[in-house]
C-alpha cells in the first residue's frame, strides 16, 4: 500500500469529494479495482469508518476520522 495514495483518498473522503469509485480512480491515476482495494485496506487495517453515500455518490466518513502518519 502506498501511503501517499492513502493520504489522498483520506483527503478526498474528508471533504466528501471522491465521486464514484471510477471518478476517484481517474483523479488519482489508478484503476477502479485499486480504489476498492485501498478502501478495503483502510476500513480493515486502519479502522476508518468509511461509507459510500449513494445519494451524494461519494465516499464519506460515518463519524469523525483522523488518520495520521509519522514521517
Amino acid at each position: 500500500m502506498n501511503i501517499l495514495i492513502i493520504k489522498k483518498i483520506h483527503s478526498k473522503i474528508s471533504t466528501a469529494s471522491t465521486g464514484k469509485p471510477k471518478e476517484l480512480a481517474y483523479k488519482l491515476n489508478v484503476s477502479e479495482r485499486t480504489i476498492y482495494n485501498y478502501i478495503h485496506f483502510m476500513r480493515r487495517e486502519l479502522k476508518a469508518p468509511i461509507i459510500y453515500n449513494r445519494l451524494k455518490e461519494s465516499y464519506q466518513y460515518d463519524r469523525n476520522c483522523n488518520i495520521n502518519f509519522i514521517h
